[in-house]
């Protein structure tokens, strides 16, 4: 081999190396409640396709991370260096900001519908026949049905349970506060078991055969139903019921370190397209699109949704009434004993 064709295929070495050094490779890490790995899983793909697509040479990897939304926040707090937070309660979000300064104080504002870009709400899911005919509300009292939800200190689903069985109740007593806590009292009462988050209360259920009725966002529930379909679950969603919202943001310091905030601003406003609407539905989740939400009316069983701004305040007001060490939550469990 002669040196000038030595030297050219040095040259085509080096450049194609160059090449390969120039070709990026962007990953983003959502952080997300227990419930939603199937969710995003459906999600991420096609983002991922349109991302590659739309930026030549960049290859996009979406990594997702799941626990009760509030030890998803916190690990966030402690160090994680999550991108993007696609939590279930607003709290989970704020605290990012309150305690962490990593997300700035108007993080609602700057996505549609407060940055939550879909919503939910609570649903039973009961064994294959209905065997303690439970209906509504006021039949998860009664002294042989046990309950499965998660634990109101450590999950966002938790926590709309409880506030939609007190909702519930505090309209059905009118708004008899005496009343609506000895029905809390028993409701709680009746829990079989408090798992840290949402994936754990299924598994209870499920797997290990725990309970009656398992509570959980409507989306969770269908999605078992549907699973284990040969085990015959029915869903049930209540007549009065809790509008959970889930809202989204990204991680402003961290996304400025990764240098990812374009890809994580892109992901986000993503869920809000139609075609990601479309995927979201089929997962049971609700939406503020009536065209998409009258399409799939025979997914969603009319209910009537009070919000947790209506019924209890703020969610700042809702977790120190209730949510607190020695608030509401604390008393009522200490009163069930």
């Amino acid at each position: 081999m002669t040196l000038p064709t030595v030297k050219k295929l040095v040259s085509a070495t080096a450049f194609s190396l160059l090449l390969a050094g120039a070709a990026q490779a962007t990953e983003l890490l959502n952080s997300s409640y227990d419930v939603s790995r199937e969710l995003f899983t459906a999600l991420n793909t096609p983002f991922e396709k349109q991302w590659d697509e739309q930026h030549p040479g960049d290859k996009l990897t979406i990594k997702q991370s799941h626990a009760g939304s509030s030890r998803q926040a916190l690990a966030i707090l402690q160090g994680l260096k999550a991108d993007v937070v696609t939590y279930n309660q607003v709290t989970d979000v704020q605290v990012l900001h309150d305690k962490g300064k990593l997300i700035p104080a108007d993080w609602q504002q700057r996505l549609p519908n407060s940055s939550s870009p879909f919503y939910s709400t609570m649903a039973f899911l009961v064994r294959k026949g209905n065997p303690k005919n439970i209906h509504d509300w006021n039949d998860l009292v009664r002294d042989d049905v046990k309950l499965i939800f998660p634990n109101p200190k450590t999950s966002g689903n938790a926590r709309y349970t409880y506030l939609a069985a007190w909702g519930a109740a505090d309209r059905a007593d009118g708004k008899d506060k005496a009343k609506t806590e000895k029905f809390m009292t028993q409701f709680l009462k009746n829990v079989q078991v408090f798992d840290t988050g949402g994936r754990g209360a299924t598994t209870s259920f499920v797997d290990r055969g725990l309970g009656d009725v398992l509570i959980s966002f409507e989306s969770e529930v269908n999605t078992i139903r549907n699973q284990y379909e040969k085990d015959g679950y029915e869903v049930i969603v209540p007549k009065t019921n809790i509008l959970a919202e889930f809202p989204v943001a990204w991680i402003d310091k961290n996304t400025e370190s990764n240098k990812t905030t374009d890809a994580a601003k892109a992901y986000l406003n993503y869920l809000y397209t139609p075609a990601a609407q479309q995927i979201i539905t089929q997962f049971y989740y609700r939406v503020n699109n009536p065209q998409l939400m009258a399409e799939h009316k025979d997914r969603f069983p009319q209910t009537d949704l009070f919000r947790v701004s209506d019924a209890f305040g703020s969610w700042e007001e809702v977790m120190k009434v209730h949510f607190a060490n020695g608030g509401e939550l604390d008393k009522l469990l200490a009163a069930g004993r």
